[in-house]
């Protein structure tokens, strides 16, 4: 790793004569370059100059950064030449800095990047210079951050395309199947649902919502409230701090529904926008645009980060591990754009979120006990044909977090659940849905939210038990008759209600 950085200062008042400079600058350059690099490499003042009030410098180092040796360099000369000769650093800038770094997988396409740049390939190293970075920028490492961001997209790069990595754990017990239709065709015809007023959504007529709930009863009473799950009412909105810790924001900008907050609820200032309104019948979106502020939030798009943060900076007693929770008030929104499919895949969606943490012993049992629990509901109430698999998702993978290397240990990852749809054809050719997973993501948001425990590792993982999804599997492929239903659903649905009729 080469780094070769030049700055320029400017001082209150013009600098002393160039040798006073001079035994002033060497001593701390050497001294804060040792310091700033440590064991990791070594560094050297290479170049430097005076021009009236300004100080040109070059830092060249191999192993390590010299940014933070220039801020130590700036701060002495600073603090001496105060003492001395009255005058103090105004501004700091770098005007060009120069890193080589290795690049484990060489891009096939340019990275792009959104700060002035050039950058290059050569062989299995890349070269990035920035320039005019201020002394904030300085501070805050962004060209730590910049390389790790070229470094990040040359892996997605490599990934793109590919699959998650999928591994089957257990393999499904074929059944005989009452339904062959897609059940929300099947529900349109008998007026059940409508798709809703706005893309990506549904409305849940009585028939419904009586199973849409049977179902949430199922996955409480016969998984949550026997494992000694508790449950927590959070608020419906994500904001930018809780996505900034999880690595949502940066890794899924596209997906989220974003929530933005009126800039005034006065009349007087909305008068114009009502105005139009009675006069167009039509919504003036360029006066919207002034009455409201940029967003703030994103509608929940999964309950898991806002559990986090309530927790964040607090220590749970050994007592109360694993501590398990769950929400089912959220209704999650996410923009599936081309990709919506039927309830099966929606922007908008009802879904219970279980989360839990603990030791990485106790999160490897409560895993076993979950998994017991869900193949009691699946195989004995729903009588469901459905098979598990170990998955890593690409973006994970090649994040380093979670890894090829875990997916045979098993410890950190996640298991899908996939069920068998007949009507998409064969078991052999068409595509299963995945309808349930469970997670265990170690301590990666536990660190990010600074949870920990009383005394150990504290790892944490969830489970998302998404409704939608229980329901069109169940109708999938016990069709839509209830006489032909497993009898320990229907003891669960009990009663249907009628629906409305229309004529």
């Amino acid at each position: 790793m080469e780094n070769e950085l030049s700055a320029e200062l400017t001082f209150s008042g013009p600098l002393p004569r160039a040798p006073a400079v001079e035994e002033l600058l060497r001593p701390l350059a050497a001294e804060a370059l040792k310091k700033s690099l440590g064991t990791r490499g070594r560094g050297e003042l290479a170049a430097w100059a005076v021009t009236g009030d300004r100080l040109s410098l070059t830092l060249a180092a191999d192993g390590g950064r010299p940014h933070q040796a220039l801020l130590s360099i700036a701060r002495q000369l600073g603090e001496s030449l105060g003492r001395t000769s009255k005058i103090g650093v105004r501004t700091l800038r770098g005007t060009r800095y120069r890193v080589r770094f290795e690049v484990p997988t060489p891009p096939t396409r340019p990275i792009t990047l959104p700060i002035p740049h050039t950058l290059s390939f050569e062989g299995g190293s890349a070269v990035l210079e920035l320039t005019d970075l201020s002394e904030e920028a300085l501070r805050d490492n962004w060209v730590d951050r910049v390389v790790q961001l070229v470094l990040e997209k040359a892996k997605r790069q490599a990934y793109a395309g590919k699959e998650q990595y999928w591994s089957l754990l257990t393999p499904a017990r074929p059944r005989e199947h009452a339904g062959r239709s897609d059940p929300t065709e099947e529900m349109l015809k008998r007026q059940w649902v409508r798709s809703g007023p706005t893309k990506g959504k549904w409305f849940l007529g009585p028939t419904v919502a009586h199973l849409y709930r049977t179902m949430e009863r199922i996955a409480r009473t016969e998984v949550l409230e026997p494992l000694g799950f508790i449950e927590v009412v959070q608020p419906h909105h994500d904001s930018f701090d809780i996505l900034l810790k999880t690595g949502h924001l940066e890794g899924l900008p596209g997906e989220f529904y974003y929530a933005a907050e009126p800039r005034s609820r006065d009349p007087a200032d909305w008068e114009r926008f009502t105005d139009l309104v009675k006069i167009t019948r039509a919504v003036p979106s360029e006066e919207l645009a002034k009455l409201v502020g940029p967003p703030s939030a994103v509608l929940c798009y999964a309950q898991c980060p806002t559990i986090y943060w309530w927790l964040s900076g607090r220590t749970i007693p050994t007592d109360r591990l694993p501590l398990k929770v769950f929400d089912r008030t959220a209704v999650s929104n996410r923009y599936e754009s081309g990709g919506r499919h039927g309830l099966e895949r929606v922007d908008e969606f009802h879904r219970i979120e279980p989360v839990y943490l603990g030791t990485p012993e106790q999160l490897a049992a409560l895993r076993e006990e979950l998994l017991a629990r869900y193949a009691r509901v699946f195989d004995e109430i729903l009588e469901l044909e459905w098979r598990t698999a170990w998955v890593t998702p690409f973006y994970m993978q090649q994040a380093g977090g979670v890894g090829v290397e875990d997916a045979t240990a098993h410890v950190k990852g996640t298991i899908d659940y996939e069920a068998y749809l007949p009507y998409r054809g064969t078991r052999e050719a068409s595509e299963w849905l995945e309808f349930q997973n469970l997670s265990i993501v170690g301590d990666k948001y536990t660190k990010a939210f600074t949870i920990r425990a009383q005394k150990g590792e504290l790892w944490s993982g969830c489970s998302g038990i998404g409704l939608e999804r229980w329901l069109t599997t169940f109708l999938a492929q016990k069709g839509f008759e209830p006489k032909e239903w497993p009898e320990g659903f229907r003891n669960a649905a009990g009663t249907m209600p009628r629906d409305v009729d229309f004529l």
